[in-house]
């Protein structure tokens, strides 16, 4: 009987921890959410307006853009955290180094006749004594941006759009893709790269020069 009774109060206290653990970073991710879609809402005031946005579980959030030019439609910027409400998640996310991001999706006016998907990588060597010792003989060159491409034919839509991606602006973007199914693009930017309302700006202002740029190359 006492044994039972203490295993009933493990559980309870038990549920009342992970209870509190729920309570506490859900409310973490809201603020943390809402401050980044106020960033976005900011900066894309000038040029559309957030017609609503919702949670889709505790650690992703969905708004709905509408822009006055032409160019987007049904767009639409999630924002993923990590899923720190549930420990179990929030470990494995931690593990396999997960990032919070957030992406741009929208359709164009007009359907990318490419398929075209890019995304950045970037690799670091911290042992730079090793590389400078005389015995080794290294030679080492610090080249700007390389292109990696799976495509036989340098279609005349790539141009304009690689050199964005390229520009400094388009450096800080984890991925990108085009394609004629929708959404017609999809921009996706690390959360620590979007600081402010001026980051937010310019996240925003390379995603318009992407649509811009594949635009003017059907010209």
């Amino acid at each position: 009987m006492v044994v039972g009774s203490l295993l009933l109060i493990d559980v309870l206290a038990a549920a009342v921890l992970v209870a509190l653990w729920y309570f506490i970073f859900a409310r973490i991710n809201r603020r943390k959410g809402a401050k980044v879609l106020r960033w976005v809402e900011v900066a894309c005031s000038d040029r559309a307006q957030i017609t609503e946005a919702h949670w889709l579980g505790a650690s992703r959030l969905q708004a709905h853009v509408r822009f006055a030019a032409h160019w987007f439609e049904n767009a639409r910027v999630t924002i993923r955290l990590l899923p720190r409400p549930l420990p179990i998640q929030w470990l494995l996310s931690r593990y396999y180094k997960q990032r919070e991001t957030v992406t741009f999706e929208a359709n164009l006016d007009y359907v990318p006749g490419i398929h075209l998907e890019v995304r950045r990588h970037r690799w670091l060597t911290h042992r730079t004594s090793k590389l400078s010792q005389p015995a080794r003989n290294w030679h080492v060159s610090r080249p700007g941006p390389v292109v990696l491409t799976t495509s036989t034919h340098w279609r005349k839509e790539l141009p304009p759009i690689v050199h964005t991606l390229m520009s400094t602006r388009g450096h800080n973007l984890l991925n990108v893709r085009f394609g004629p199914d929708a959404p017609h693009i999809v921009a996706t930017i690390d959360l620590e790269s979007l600081s402010d309302e001026q980051a937010a700006a310019s996240f925003l202002g390379v995603v318009s020069d992407l649509a811009a740029g594949a635009s003017t190359s059907r010209q």
